[in-house]
């Protein structure tokens, strides 16, 4: 079944050609979870596009290994998995993009844009979406300790800025507290 499909407009008759066929029990993956996934990602994202963009990005990711993963023991456990990452990394980019936007007298969000690309994730994820050092780590595949490790390297980048807008320094402060 490949038909032709004429545009009425033009009067030509451009054709273009049906989208290729998926795998029928991929398919049927979609259609029993796609509600669920975009109610999770509508939950987790706030609005409908972000969670529109978020499922299809994971159903693609799901297509591109459909075949590994049919050989997984619990292949609702692992689409899951993929979907869960894919909202995630899209709250991530979502607070990025929100770092960006917001003003600051003292310099600290273009502080924090300067940061290693890793120590910026976990600040995100642990203080602007307030995850735990555990899901923090979980979604970045490293460990609730790197996570705290990261936080404390990101502090220290970050305190000549926060000392600089203070009037301290660090060694001023360690000497008050004494």
């Amino acid at each position: 079944m490949h038909e032709d499909v004429f545009r009425a407009d033009d009067g030509h008759g451009s054709a273009t050609q049906e989208p290729l066929p998926l795998p029928l029990d991929f398919e049927a993956h979609y259609v029993m979870n796609q509600e669920a996934w975009h109610s999770y990602a509508l939950y987790r994202l706030g609005t409908n596009d972000a969670a529109e963009r978020a499922v299809h990005r994971a159903f693609l990711e799901v297509l591109r290994n459909w075949d590994a993963l049919l050989a997984e023991a619990n292949l609702p456990q692992q689409t899951w998995s993929i979907l869960r990452r894919v909202v995630g990394d899209e709250a991530l980019c979502a607070a990025r993009d929100g770092i960006t936007a917001m003003p600051s007298t003292i310099g600290l969000y273009p502080a924090l844009l300067k940061l290693p690309q890793r120590q910026l994730d976990v600040v995100i994820l642990r203080y602007v979406l307030q995850y735990s050092s555990r899901k923090t780590g979980w979604y970045l595949g490293i460990t609730a300790s790197t996570v705290d490790h990261h936080c404390r390297k990101a502090r220290e980048r970050l305190a000549p800025v926060y000392h600089r807008h203070r009037g301290t320094s660090p060694q001023k402060k360690e000497e008050a507290d004494q």
